[in-house]
């Protein structure tokens, strides 16, 4: 395994992050179908430490907090100081309960001691608002979050997809105000997908901010044979947004270097992904020991120049995806 550091914080994190969104709720859970249980799951997570990974990504949401309760469990083995934990608010946990979503002070802080709760611990190093809620204000939750900071609860706090004006409105928010700022940006970004790059990625380049992109192998798209994609399971919100004629190029392309080099088609997706500038980690989801094997592997794989060019040359702009 490789390292770097998060963002500008100059915590130490692994080039890979598990994470752990199909663990809990096993075949049938209250998210997904392909969820997988506490032994299974937990198997995944040991194998990643021993492979090195000190970084870890979950949500309160995942599995309506059982991905937390798992991930903490498993991590109870281990000298907690040496993992980087990250977690999420924003999504409601409850349907019955209003107050159980949104970034509202009353929601960031009832959530965060839930989360802790699941987790086992005392300090999360990275919380994350999952989404923008237009609902509240930037100034509270940003004062929710900086209080749990000082509060000792929080060390870093992080962001996930929105309009890259609106991360802007928040990093400006926080140094008016002077309130913690957000040091992660974790969106959506991969080969297939890479609207990103006209203002997010050059936006949390300025600011110094980690760019831990979720999604890295476009829910697999990238990891096998276009003809096989109506095995894969869909990502949430994703739907066929994959599927175009730009997209299908890419995949034969990442199919020939693969086999050109010798490597899977998802160390080629995901070593593109860790050559570009800015991205501090791809968060890798997986509930297989033979498959984040094979994932790790990609953080020694080198591409040329020529490669990436030759990956990207056939993308073609697509909607924006992944904001709600």
């Amino acid at each position: 395994m490789e390292y770097t550091t998060l963002g500008d914080t100059g915590t130490t994190v692994s080039k890979i992050c598990l994470g752990c969104m199909g663990f809990g709720g096993l075949g049938g859970g209250e998210m997904f179908d392909w969820t997988v249980g506490e032994e299974q799951a937990t198997d995944v997570i040991d194998r990643a430490i021993d492979l090195g990974i000190n970084f870890f990504d979950t949500a309160n949401f995942y599995s309506a907090g059982e991905s937390e309760e798992i991930l903490g469990s498993a991590l109870s083995e281990y000298d907690r100081d040496e993992m980087v934990v990250a977690s999420k608010v924003f999504l409601p946990m409850r349907e019955d309960d209003p107050n159980s979503g949104g970034l509202s002070r009353k929601t960031v802080e009832q959530e965060l001691e839930n989360s802790l709760d699941r987790l086992g611990m005392d300090t999360l190093d990275l919380y994350q608002i999952h989404r923008w809620d237009p609902q509240t204000p930037i100034e509270q939750t940003l004062r929710a979050l900086d209080d749990a900071v000082r509060r000792g609860k929080v060390r870093y706090i992080g962001a996930s997809s929105m309009w890259a004006y609106q991360f802007a409105k928040a990093l400006y928010t926080s140094d008016s105000l002077d309130l913690e700022r957000f040091v992660t940006m974790q969106n959506h970004y991969n080969l297939v997908y890479r609207e990103e790059e006209r203002e997010m990625n050059p936006l949390a380049r300025t600011e110094g901010v980690g760019l831990i992109p979720w999604s890295p192998l476009a829910g697999g798209y990238v990891a096998r044979p276009h003809e096989e994609q109506d095995q894969l399971r869909p990502s949430p919100g994703e739907g066929s947004l994959y599927d175009s004629e730009a997209s299908r190029e890419i995949n034969e392309r990442v199919q020939e270097l693969a086999d050109e080099k010798g490597v899977s088609m998802a160390q080629i997706g995901l070593a593109w992904q860790l050559s570009k500038e800015g991205v501090t980690a791809p968060i890798y989801g997986t509930t297989s020991v033979e498959h984040l094997e094979d994932a790790v592997e990609a953080v020694e794989l080198d591409l040329s120049d020529s490669d990436v060019e030759y990956l990207e040359e056939p993308y073609e702009p697509v909607e924006v995806a992944g904001h709600e």
